[in-house]
């Protein structure tokens, strides 16, 4: 078929992801990458119950489309109730369900310039109108953020804490405090995806129910489970309903909510999994300052890695450490430009970053 019958904005949109995926470029330079470090994933990987969870699970069946046992043990881990949470496909999935439930053609909402690049996709599907507030001191900034809601009359607003790509974070009871500036018409997407790495007194406190406010959560970075694909939002059960009008009933599948919940019930090693991040952040942060770089405080588990200069020098030792089998991210827009994301990883995977880092920098200076 050659005359497609696209919609005017699906034929105005370009054909194209948020992310390049490290296969993609494995592919292109034809071998597998010795140090997968941009991907933000947890290469400790999920507890061993997960593993034994997801094989036991008979893959004829479909997943439960309510996924009752993860919502149910959810609502128990955070003393909420059933009605407050909504499991769906990853963070991703989740994001872009809410969006079609609130943008239509010309709708504003309201970013940070460079902040999550999936969330400002799924508004340009819908046809969403965006606008954008830069980030200060490399942190997003609510304050910015809920004026230029109020500027715009956005329906959403979207903040990461802890912020991707920059790694910082807010204490949460000062966006509670920010959040007095919020419009009344406006609703706070508050993407938690790195809290269980940050300090204590990062999420939100507030009760699940505050219709002000909807929180993305995911199984994808703190309990290993990137692949599975298990993300969940906690809200006032009036939006939570809402999700059931738009979304994939059976999207979830079977292994994948066996393999959450058993994820879930096992904090010990959840916990061991902290402990290692932590110390692989501390490792990333002395392998830049011994080759002259400055890393930056990370509430995730990542560290985003000042260059010192700009975009053209980070992008040149992003690229001399892809040449060398090291994979690693930066971020799309200035000033955040001006550094490197390195994902936290194995020792052998750092051990890879320390010996190929300075010749990394050295090609970047010739």
């Amino acid at each position: 078929m050659t005359n497609l019958r696209l919609t005017p904005l699906a034929q105005s949109l370009p054909a194209t992801v948020p992310f390049v995926g490290p296969e993609t470029q494995e592919r292109a330079r034809g071998a597998v990458f010795d140090a997968r470090l941009g991907a933000n994933e947890n290469v400790f990987g999920p507890s061993p119950r997960a593993i034994e969870a997801m094989a036991r699970e008979g893959q004829w069946m479909y997943g439960d489309p309510e996924s009752h046992d993860l919502r149910a043990a959810l609502a128990q881990h955070h003393g909420c109730s059933p009605d407050n949470i909504i499991v769906g496909e990853g963070i991703d999935g989740l994001l872009g369900y809410l969006v079609r439930l609130f943008i239509g053609d010309g709708d504003p909402v309201v970013t940070s310039a460079g902040a999550y690049p999936t969330f400002n996709y799924h508004v340009a599907g819908f046809g969403g109108s965006l606008h954008t507030v830069p980030y200060v001191e490399d942190h997003e900034d609510p304050a910015s953020l809920f004026a230029k809601a109020a500027e715009v009359d956005a329906k959403l607003v979207y903040l990461a804490n802890p912020d991707n790509p920059m790694g910082s974070h807010h204490n949460g009871a000062d966006i509670v405090e920010a959040m007095k500036a919020l419009p009344e018409r406006s609703l706070l997407v508050l993407d938690e995806a790195y809290v269980e790495c940050a300090p204590e007194g990062t999420a939100l406190p507030l009760p699940a129910d505050d219709p002000r406010v909807i929180r993305m959560r995911t199984f994808s970075k703190a309990y290993g489970l990137a692949g599975a694909r298990v993300g969940y939002a906690i809200g006032h059960p009036g939006l939570i309903k809402a999700f059931h009008k738009v979304r994939n009933h059976f999207g979830m599948n079977r292994a994948a909510q066996a393999g959450a919940l058993a994820a879930l019930q096992d904090q010990n090693y959840f916990e061991e999994n902290l402990t290692k991040i932590a110390t692989a952040r501390e490792r990333i942060a002395e392998i830049a300052e011994q080759n002259g770089l400055t890393p930056l405080p990370s509430a995730t588990n990542f560290v985003t890695i000042d260059c010192g200069r700009d975009v053209e020098f980070a992008k040149a030792i992003l690229d001399g450490l892809i040449n060398r089998g090291v994979f690693v991210r930066m971020p799309f827009v200035a000033p955040q430009n001006r550094c490197i994301r390195v994902s936290c990883g194995t020792p052998q995977m750092l051990d890879l970053l320390a010996e190929t880092l300075p010749a990394a920098i050295a090609d970047a200076n010739v």
